[in-house]
C-alpha cells in the first residue's frame, strides 16, 4: 500500500477529519538522515501532522514546521505543500535512548520541553502567516493539539506514531486530525472526546494493514463519513544543483574567489535530503561571472 491521506467530514459537516498512512515517507526522510530510532519518531510523527497540516492549504500555497524544544535531537524542521509533498530533517539524527515507563520511544526526552513550536505558511503574494505556541509536551502530538487550539482557534485533537523496527527502519506510521467546526453542539464534543480517549496507537492500526478510511472508519464508528479527497503523498526535495548555483553567487564574487584560491571547489550538502552537489573550479569562475 502506497502512503496517502483523506480529507472528510461527519457529524452532518460539523466535524472536519485527516487521516494518514505515511510510513514510506517517514522511511525516505529516515533513510536519508541516518536517524536513530527515538530520533526518527521524532522526525516521523512532526513530517505526519506536517502533511496533513499541508493538505488543508490550497494550490501553491506551503508551510514549514520547526520544532526546537531544548533537547538532544536539536530542531526538526519540516517543509509541506497542499500537493502532497513533504521533507524533513533534524538537527541531530543519532539520538536514542531506553525505552520510557510506558515502553515506547522516549520522544518528549530527545524533542524536550523547554521551547517553540513555530509553523510558519507561505500563501502566495508574498503573503505569510507565522503562529508559535510553547512546546507543552515533547510528544509532538500534542504539541500540535495545543497550536491549533492556541494559534489558530480551532479545537483540535492530533494523533500520530511510528513504530521502528530493530533494524531502525520504519515498520508503520500515520496519523489523524479532527476538528471541531464552530456551531458544533457539545454532545458532539463530549462523543469525540470519549472515542478519542479510548482509541488504540495509531501506528498499531496502521501496522496491521488499515487504510486511513477504516482508522477514521473505527473513530467515529457508526456515523455517516462524508470522504472529500484522497491524495497520495510523498518525500519531494526541491534542491538541485541550480538553486544551489544562486546561492553561491549570492556570496558574492569575494568569497567565490576565496572558494577558487583556498579549495580549487566546492561542495554543497542539502540538509533535507542529504544529496551533495559539488562545483569545479572552472564552475565557480563562471558563477563568478554571472
Amino acid at each position: 500500500m502506497s502512503d496517502y491521506l483523506i480529507k472528510a467530514t461527519t457529524y452532518d459537516g460539523m466535524v472536519r477529519a485527516y487521516a494518514i498512512r505515511s510510513t514510506e515517507t517517514v522511511e525516505e526522510a529516515r533513510r536519508r538522515q541516518d536517524t536513530w530510532a527515538t530520533a526518527s519518531a521524532a522526525m516521523g510523527r512532526t513530517i505526519t501532522i506536517s502533511t496533513m497540516m499541508g493538505a488543508m492549504l490550497k494550490g501553491n500555497d506551503s508551510l514549514t514546521v520547526k520544532v526546537e524544544g531544548g533537547g538532544p535531537i536539536g530542531a526538526i524542521v519540516v517543509d509541506a505543500n497542499a500537493k502532497g509533498e513533504v521533507r524533513g530533517y533534524v538537527t541531530n539524527p543519532h539520538v536514542d535512548f531506553d525505552l520510557n515507563a510506558k515502553g515506547k520511544l522516549d520522544v518528549a526526552r530527545a524533542v524536550g520541553t523547554a521551547g517553540n513550536l513555530s509553523i510558519t505558511k507561505d500563501l502566495g503574494l508574498r503573503e505569510y502567516f507565522t503562529g508559535q505556541v510553547p512546546i507543552v509536551s515533547g510528544e509532538i502530538s500534542e504539541d500540535f493539539t495545543y497550536y491549533f487550539a492556541t494559534s489558530e482557534q480551532v479545537p483540535s485533537a492530533v494523533g500520530a506514531g511510528v513504530l521502528v523496527n530493530p533494524d531502525h527502519t520504519i515498520l508503520a506510521s500515520g496519523g489523524f486530525i479532527v476538528q471541531v467546526m464552530p456551531g458544533a453542539g457539545d454532545e458532539i464534543i463530549d462523543k469525540l472526546e470519549q472515542r478519542i480517549k479510548a482509541f488504540p496507537a495509531i501506528s498499531s492500526l496502521v501496522q496491521e494493514g488499515k487504510t486511513p478510511e477504516e482508522i477514521l472508519e473505527r473513530l467515529f464508528e457508526g456515523e455517516t463519513i462524508k470522504i472529500h479527497e484522497k491524495m497520495p503523498i510523498a518525500f519531494s526535495c526541491k534542491c538541485s544543483k541550480e538553486r544551489l548555483a544562486q546561492a553561491i553567487i549570492g556570496l558574492g564574487k569575494d568569497e567565490i574567489q576565496q572558494m577558487i584560491d583556498e579549495d580549487h571547489g566546492a561542495e554543497a550538502s542539502c540538509h533535507f535530503c542529504n544529496e551533495t552537489y559539488t562545483f569545479t573550479e572552472e564552475e565557480l569562475k563562471e558563477l563568478q561571472q554571472a
